[in-house]
């Protein structure tokens, strides 16, 4: 099977995840969402009852963690220390702590190390979305996409898939201050030489994904 690695990058309620899953299912890949591994680590920070100012606690988390993620675009699954997550991960509480445990210049490091090492064992057959996935863990994938859409559509988006979850002042709160929040150790608003720019505010999820394919080199 020849290689093909899809890297997806994105700011919050973009549609990331939608799209990369079914960009997996259509093209046979693996599938995976890196930013559910930076929302385990915060969960567990959480259950723990770590601060999210307490850096070195944080560290010594990540460090010694056993961080579990399937590659299933059907059934993507994460688990951490043994406690399945999934559901978990996506309540409000997480989103609000989350940026704190990814300004944790360790715990990219050691995340990334991983999400690189899944890569390598999905023999580079997957999609793969998040932050800085164009440019720091995969910048040699063949299809490199940064993913973006206005204020307005992804709040919408956000509210639409957490329904009754959470507020949609929550949810503006979660994707204006996160955005903001991460900006300051990831670039994910503009693209890197090669990066091709998809905006999704006016697009159907069917068609941003047919535009993902069609940037695949057999699908061009």
């Amino acid at each position: 099977m020849d290689e093909l690695v899809i890297a997806i990058d994105g700011p919050s309620g973009v549609g990331k995840s939608s799209t990369a899953r079914r960009v997996a299912t259509k093209l046979r890949l693996g599938y995976l969402d890196t930013g559910a591994m930076y929302r385990a680590v915060a969960y567990e920070c959480l259950r723990q009852r770590i601060s999210r100012d307490d850096e070195n606690g944080i560290r010594a988390l990540v460090r010694n963690a056993d961080l579990r993620i399937t590659t299933d675009p059907s059934a993507p699954r994460v688990s951490i220390n043994g406690r399945d997550v999934t559901q978990e991960i996506r309540q409000p509480e997480i989103s609000a702590v989350v940026s704190a445990v990814a300004a944790v210049q360790e715990v990219r490091r050691i995340l990334t190390a991983h999400m690189r090492q899944i890569i390598t064992e999905q023999e580079r057959r997957i999609v793969v979305e998040g932050r800085d996935i164009t440019t720091v863990v995969a910048p040699d994938a063949e299809v490199r996409v940064l993913l973006t859409a206005d204020a307005k559509a992804r709040i919408g988006r956000r509210t639409a898939e957490l329904g009754e979850r959470a507020d949609e002042a929550t949810i503006t709160d979660s994707i204006i201050r996160r955005d903001h929040d991460d900006s300051a150790v990831s670039n994910f608003t503009e693209a890197a030489s090669g990066v091709v720019v998809i905006d999704s505010t006016h697009l159907s999820l069917d068609e941003v994904v047919e535009a993902v394919i069609a940037l695949v080199p057999a699908h061009g």
